[in-house]
């Protein structure tokens, strides 16, 4: 530890007396300092023992002596030194009272012991606690690089580096969400940092910041792990008091380690994301059996049970998709359950097991906000399926997606397609270029005042072709009903008998509106 007033008043070379200030002993010395000046605090930086033999002092002015003591107070002098049987044979009395009324200590120096024995003293603390400081932190990062490279790997390394710090370590991803902690009654104070980490993970690497985690009073302190433009995750370190020097290089080998695992982990997670890619053209060219081979351990588990098949799409300008990518493998890591994410030229296919965590906080954060309006977000789950039809829940999948474009919607799961209405589906260019071609004949007819086929057509259709109630519909005799229908199959040439026609026609009518 750094030397204090009460270290120097024990060491027995020194022979320091203490005639005030005995409850201020505790107080760090930073430097031992030597000035005859009346007003040295110009050269002081806090934190000192200054050392005097009133040479300039006006030693027996109790104004003058009151002044210069609360200078150094003021400064941040922790101690007062006076250098007894040089210019004065005994402290003055009137420093003596200055220096009790502030409360600042006061140490007697004897005749034969030099200034430069005090300075001596305190440079050789300083040193020594530099080199125990030094010391631990190499010892600290020993062993730490053993823990990370351990099978616990980051959980591991939390642990010893919360052992190291006297407190608590976590690790987030970048939506906040905790990883790792240790230990694990910790989990509940990592949790209410979130908010600041998400803020951090917006400043580019490396960024820092200290914030108090109420109600427990720790002081935290959150550092970017990455050596990219932005943090790849944040590690967050929760202590009752700052950290010392030991603990300060404890933490630097921390986002070391931290940095360089992840770094290396990028490397595993681009051969990953082609290995996903093969993996799932496997699956949708119907190898199951090579998929499962080329996947082994990484995705194989995921190929044992049912599991469903995600396509997503967002605006090309937004990053809603990577934001997705990191709640689903996130949720899917801290279920210790597989997901597999594979870029599917501008969407993003997911495959993940059925009723996991990954489907579950997939489904959460598609229901946070009407996200599909802000950011054009739009998902499409197949059912659950095993690995010998996910081209077909593939397929699904993409048709559900359609639907929930349609529908304006953020998530259509495939079981939902058939729900509600077909009519929406009906508002697509290419359906009413189609309807607008086969009605065109019949509303130029109309056009030219020959009669009102179109609305006859509509009224007979809704009456499921029952004459006498569509009629009724229109005020006219079934019989003027029965003209204009003839009229309609000659136009186009076609049969109203033919159920096909019939609702093509329907069809027609609804894109048309």
């Amino acid at each position: 530890m750094r030397p204090t007033l009460a270290s120097l008043v024990q060491h027995t070379a020194l022979k320091l007396g203490v005639l005030c200030g005995e409850d201020r002993l505790e107080a760090e010395v930073r430097w031992a300092h030597a000035s005859e000046l009346a007003d040295p605090v110009p050269w002081l930086d806090g934190g000192e023992l200054l050392l005097t033999t009133g040479l300039k002092l006006a030693v027996h002015d109790q104004g003058e002596m009151r002044a210069y003591v609360a200078r150094l107070a003021g400064a941040g002098v922790v101690g007062l030194g006076f250098g007894v049987g040089v210019n004065h044979p005994e402290v003055p009395p009137a420093l003596l009272g200055a220096a009790r009324e502030t409360g600042i200590p006061l140490l007697a120096v004897p005749r034969p012991t030099p200034f430069i024995a005090i300075s001596k003293a305190v440079s050789a603390a300083i040193a020594a606690e530099q080199y125990r400081s030094v010391t631990a932190g190499f010892a600290a990062q020993r062993e730490l690089t053993r823990a990370a490279l351990s099978p616990g790997g980051q959980r591991s390394l939390l642990e010893r580096l919360a052992g190291q710090v006297g407190g608590w370590a976590a690790l987030y991803d970048l939506t906040g969400a905790v990883t790792a902690v240790a230990p694990g009654w910790a989990a509940r104070r990592a949790t209410r940092a979130a908010a600041d980490v998400r803020r951090l993970a917006d400043r580019p690497a490396p960024a820092s910041v200290v914030t108090t985690g109420e109600p427990d009073d720790d002081r935290i302190e959150l550092q970017s792990v990455g050596t990219g433009q932005l943090p790849r995750s944040v590690l967050a370190i929760g202590t009752a008091t700052p950290l010392g020097p030991a603990e300060r290089y404890a933490v630097q080998s921390a986002v070391a380690l931290l940095t360089l695992t992840t770094e290396r982990s990028r490397a595993f997670q681009a051969a990953e994301a082609r290995l996903g890619g093969a993996v799932l053209r496997m699956l949708l060219s119907g190898e199951p059996d090579h998929a499962r081979t080329v996947a082994g351990e990484l995705y194989g588990g995921l190929l044992d049970a049912p599991l469903r098949v995600v396509v997503a799409e967002a605006d090309a300008e937004c990053t809603a998709l990577e934001d997705l990518g990191l709640v689903v493998e996130s949720a899917a890591a801290r279920a210790g359950e597989p997901v597999l994410a594979v870029a599917d030229g501008a969407d993003l296919v997911l495959l993940a097991a059925d009723g996991g965590a990954a489907v579950a906080a997939l489904a959460d954060h598609a229901r946070i906000e009407p996200r599909g309006r802000a950011d054009g977000l739009v998902l499409g789950v197949s059912e659950p399926t095993g690995p010998s039809a996910v081209d077909t829940a593939y397929q699904h999948a993409r048709e559900a997606l359609l639907v929930a474009r349609r529908r304006g919607r953020t998530l259509v799961e495939h079981d939902h397609v058939a729900d509600g209405s077909i009519v929406p589906l009906l508002a697509d260019e290419a359906v009413r270029a189609f309807a607008d071609g086969m009605l065109r004949s019949l509303r130029d007819h109309d056009r030219r005042g020959r009669g009102d086929l179109l609305a006859s057509l509509r009224a007979w259709l809704a009456r499921h072709g029952q004459w006498d109630a569509a009629a009724a519909d229109l005020g006219v005799h079934r019989h003027t009903l029965r003209y204009r229908m003839r009229r309609v199959e000659e136009i186009l040439d076609r049969s109203l008998d033919d159920p096909d026609v019939r609702m093509e026609l329907w069809l027609a009518l609804k894109a048309s509106g």
